[in-house]
């Protein structure tokens, strides 16, 4: 969906998957620091909302996500994923319930398959699902913010802020009276410092949860069955992650910043060296340069030199090896 705060003066319309919202609007750096400093918002108005209704939500919830929240209070963010059988990660859910639903924003365009899923699982429970991306925009303001939140907003606070669920008639009045708008630029920046993946960024087909820290965040692992637990409880308790999440400072002398998929290899090794990883989001950083996220072999040396494609790349522990 194509947000109206792409007519904001210096909007430039973002690519790829957040297509609808803008990039920037004219000066990175500033956007960066101003979410830093807990100002300004984020129009995340593309991302999927789901909603689940019914006595039942949470008890039926609980049996098909890794998070536990049968007993989830209300008010309290929490992150979910949903597994296949085989343990990798199809869906990552950002959910609040307000005592009467619960609230999850989802990547853009992925709450089609995920809403035909949760309805084939339904059997008996009382609930019901809804689509809610044409009527409701999410809204993220930094930790720190002050902004005047609307009444009628349904609100998810994390320690990195707060996700509104905005109604979308709502959102260029909210704009107007919420600071300086921020790109998603800006906003995957802070995210690739925080360390924290996103689906289909830091995920591929095979992507288990171990691999990226989102145990603990995302996946409970004292709760009941669900799909994929079991291989989830066997890397638990019996070995480790075939890769692991690393954290990359970039040769900042460089003016190419490597994108999505470029492949990584020791530094000792050469350009012909044998690929060991793959970045997975790269971003500038208003203080730390060029940086990026990256999936490596679990067996890479912690303090291995390494190389994304020609760019040098010195790495900080995400997932422990």
């Amino acid at each position: 969906m194509k947000s109206p705060l792409l007519s904001l003066p210096g909007a430039v319309p973002a690519e790829g998957v957040d297509e609808g919202v803008a990039a920037h609007y004219g000066d990175l750096f500033r956007e960066q620091r101003a979410l830093a400093d807990g100002t300004g918002f984020v129009d995340l108005s593309h991302r999927g909302v789901v909603t689940v209704t019914g006595e039942d939500r949470l008890a039926w919830l609980h049996l098909l996500l890794t998070q536990h929240v049968s007993d989830l209070p209300v008010g309290r963010a929490t992150e979910a994923l949903i597994l296949s059988a085989n343990g990798h990660i199809e869906h990552a859910l950002y959910l609040v319930d307000d005592g009467t639903s619960v609230w999850a924003h989802v990547e853009p365009g992925s709450q089609g398959a995920l809403i035909a899923y949760l309805e084939s699982m339904k059997f008996f429970y009382r609930v019901e699902v809804a689509d809610r991306t044409a009527d409701i925009a999410v809204v993220h303001l930094p930790a720190g913010s002050i902004a005047e939140v609307p009444e009628n907003a349904v609100v998810r606070e994390t320690p990195y802020g707060r996700d509104l669920f905005l109604p979308r008639g709502e959102l260029e009045a909210f704009a107007a009276q919420a600071g300086p708008p921020a790109g998603v630029l800006a906003h995957e920046a802070l995210r690739v410092e925080q360390h924290r993946p996103r689906l289909g960024f830091e995920t591929d087909h095979r992507t288990i949860p171990h691999e990226l820290g989102w145990i603990g965040t995302a996946v409970h692992l004292q709760k009941g069955c669900y799909r994929g637990q079991e291989t989830v409880a066997r890397v638990q308790n019996l070995g480790k992650p075939p890769r692991r999440l690393v954290f990359l400072h970039l040769d900042g002398s460089d003016v190419h910043l490597p994108g999505p998929g470029t492949e990584i290899r020791l530094a000792d090794d050469g350009p012909d060296g044998r690929k060991i990883g793959f970045v997975t989001t790269s971003a500038r950083h208003h203080e730390l340069g060029p940086v990026a996220l990256a999936l490596v072999k679990r067996n890479v040396p912690v303090d291995a030199r390494l190389m994304a494609e020609d760019t040098a790349a010195a790495q900080e522990t995400v997932v422990e090896p």
